[in-house]
This record gives structure tokens, sequence and C-alpha cells, in this order.
């Protein structure tokens, strides 16, 4: 009885030392990590929206947008997060729009976590040396005023067309599917909204 009082007592003061030991040193890691993120936040709203050079940030209706402003405070573009599921994981795109949202601009898959080496593709094909990024290059100036359809194993044709990646279709209909659903929806929001 003893023994597993001892070994009650031991194991007691262990956790509470090391849940102390986190404790602490998460009070000074937080708010760098906060501030790290905040600081890839707005590197990547610059990255979709280009031409801004400052960026505020609005919510409507629960939805966060990012209204990127040039030297004269005029809307150069409107960012947004588009969420959806991709094969095996949730994927998340910044989204980078003109101000009347019927073109891309740019995009940035933001999270995901697809099959290594297929689904990955949508972020970053190794295999094509000359030009890793050119499944998202191909949204840019992108007009989806009418949808986004993909093609498989072509060349895209059409206006708002793009083309899948081979051995990735799921992945790449994923990220079309999400991003119709969520300019759809970020559109009539943004839109009805009449920011200036």
């Amino acid at each position: 009885m003893k023994k597993s009082t001892n070994l009650a007592v031991v194991l007691t003061i262990t956790a509470a030392f090391s849940g102390g030991i986190l404790a602490y040193f998460d009070s000074f890691t937080s708010k760098r990590i906060a501030d790290f993120q905040k600081e890839e936040q707005k590197k990547s709203v610059q990255f979709v929206l280009p031409g801004s050079v400052s960026s505020e940030t609005k919510i409507m209706n629960d939805q966060e947008f990012f209204i990127g402003k040039d030297k004269d405070s005029n809307i150069v573009g409107v960012a947004f997060v588009a969420s959806g599921a991709g094969f095996q994981s949730t994927i998340k795109i910044l989204v980078g729009m003109d101000p009347i949202m019927q073109t891309i601009i740019a995009m940035k898959v933001i999270e995901q976590a697809e099959t290594p080496g297929l689904g990955t593709k949508i972020v970053n094909d190794l295999t094509n040396k000359t030009n890793p990024n050119w499944f998202t290059k191909q949204f840019e100036k992108l007009n989806v005023a009418s949808g986004i359809s993909y093609v498989k194993g072509q060349k895209p044709t059409k206006p708002g067309e793009i083309q899948a990646i081979t051995g990735a279709t799921v992945s790449s209909k994923a990220v079309v599917d999400l991003l119709n659903v969520s300019i759809t929806k970020s559109r009539k929001i943004f839109l009805k909204s009449g920011v200036k």
C-alpha cells in the first residue's frame, strides 16, 4: 500500500512539474508564434493581391475579407480563405480577386495534407522542373464569372477552364469545387456590403 501511495505522489509531482514547465515556456512562445502567423498572413495577402500597398481586414457574415488598397486608398482587390475537403484532408486556399470579384488575381494554398507526390502537386509539382507552380499559376487572371471547370489530359480551351493534375484528379476537382462554392458565397457577401 505504501509503495502505491509513494508512486502516486511521485507521479503527481512529476506531472505538476512538467505541466508548470510547459506553461512557463508557452507564455514565451505563444506571442512569438502569433506574431509569426500574422506576418505570414500579411505576406500571403500581399502575394495574392500584388498591387496593394496596404490591406484592411473586415468580417462580414462571419467571413474574413482582406481588402487590398493602392497608395490612393482605392480597392485593388479582395482576398478571402476558401476551404473544403480534399482527397485526404481539408484544403485551405487564400484567394485574391479583383474588386468586382470576377477574376482571380492569384491564389495560394495555405493548408493541405494531400497524398505526397500526387495531391501535393496542387502546391508544388516537383516533377516539373521548369514550372513547379504550374497548377496554381493557371488560376492567375482567370475569369471566373461563370465558374471554374477542369479538363483531364489536355490543355484548357474555354474561359474559366484549368488542367487537372494527372494522377491527382480528386485533389484538382476538390480545388475547383471549393473555389466555385467559396467564390460564389464570398462574391454575394462582399458585393452586397458595398465596401469601397
